[in-house]
């Protein structure tokens, strides 16, 4: 690569969170927290403890856990937990395996499918693409120098592939597969089998996909990493052929969403109990969205733990396609949208 090419690893610090206004994003982190972190005494660190508000699992919280105080007023106090830790970037490798499939385990549904392939694909493409991980208490990494392979660390993994270069690949035919299949619109799965067939070459499958209690301040920068390296690998990558595979018109997106389940009778009768139609799982969605030129909902057919907060919504899927030449703007919005909290 070339020298522009920063190193990849480096640290940022979680400071406590604040909730952002009252958009549907700050809702969802009010209820998912109140439903995934017990009302008194430590989070229970088993496999077994993991949470599922947002369909994605929640790991074992960091090991540093501190407690503090607030009141909302001098009668009354309530106990809350502040998690303290550390994350750092590292390129994608082979040791990352585990970590990334159980990041990716309800991708495409409950559609049996050959993810350990696409694991793969995202684990050998190391020039663009990265891997978050939890530091340790001593101020090493965890695991050995190259971000080790604890799967326990993994956080957050973020890529974009090339649907035309990968084509070939079974994970990729059936992940095409399954895009075309759930769009129900006519018109729109006209636009996306043009996308995802002839114009296979131009199209970035934009894979971001975290634990939920990733702290939302190694968003922008993670998309900041991944943006500017596919613009580097334009120039830097050894062939043509691979300089030529970053030089991306679009980006598509597969994520998730929270729906209210009675969006189309809210939207016919004014309620004065209003409710978000939407609630975006990942903050970035809803900018993703608000840019997309061509988008749809999909629903769901995993098993959906819901926190009663949530009752009246359901978890749907989600897919989007963004001009690349429009990711200037996503970065200023996603930034500025942070920036409040």
């Amino acid at each position: 690569m070339g020298q522009r090419r920063p190193a990849k690893r480096r640290r940022l610090s979680r400071t406590p969170s604040l909730l952002l206004s009252f958009s549907p994003f700050s809702r969802f982190l009010l209820f998912a927290h109140s439903s995934s972190v017990p009302k008194s005494g430590s989070p229970d660190p088993s496999p077994s403890s993991k949470s599922t508000v947002d369909g994605i699992a929640d790991p074992k919280p960091p090991k540093a856990i501190k407690r503090m105080e607030s009141s909302e007023d001098e009668e009354e106090k309530q106990e809350i937990e502040m998690v303290q830790a550390d994350f750092e970037f590292f390129d994608p490798k082979p040791g990352d395996f585990n970590g990334v499939k159980l990041l990716l385990q309800s991708y495409l549904d409950k559609k049996p499918w050959d993810l350990s392939g696409f694991v793969d694909l995202i684990l050998e493409q190391t020039t663009v693409g990265t891997i978050v991980k939890s530091a340790s208490q001593d101020g090493e990494e965890e695991g050995d120098d190259d971000g080790g392979d604890d799967d326990e660390s993994l956080f957050a993994v973020i890529s974009a592939l090339n649907l035309g270069r990968y084509a070939g690949h079974g994970c990729i035919k059936e992940l095409k597969r399954f895009l075309l299949e759930v769009c129900s619109d006519e018109s729109t799965k006209t636009k996306l089998k043009l996308l995802l067939e002839q114009q296979a070459s131009d199209v970035g499958l934009l894979v971001s996909q975290r634990f939920v209690n990733c702290p939302y301040q190694l968003v922008p920068p993670l998309y900041d990493a991944l943006f500017d390296e596919v613009s580097w690998a334009t120039e830097d990558e050894p062939t043509q052929e691979l300089r030529d595979s970053f030089r991306l018109k679009y980006y598509m997106l597969l994520t998730r969403i929270l729906e209210n389940k009675n969006v189309n009778q809210r939207k016919a009768k004014q309620s004065q109990d209003y409710e978000e139609p939407f609630i975006y799982i990942k903050a970035e969605d809803e900018i993703f969205r608000e840019l997309s030129l061509l988008s749809f909902t999909f629903r769901l057919h995993a098993e959906q733990l819901i926190s009663h907060e949530l009752k009246n919504y359901r978890e749907m899927g989600l897919v989007m396609v963004v001009k690349a030449d429009d990711i200037s703007k996503f970065r200023e919005k996603l930034k500025s949208l942070l920036a409040k909290s």
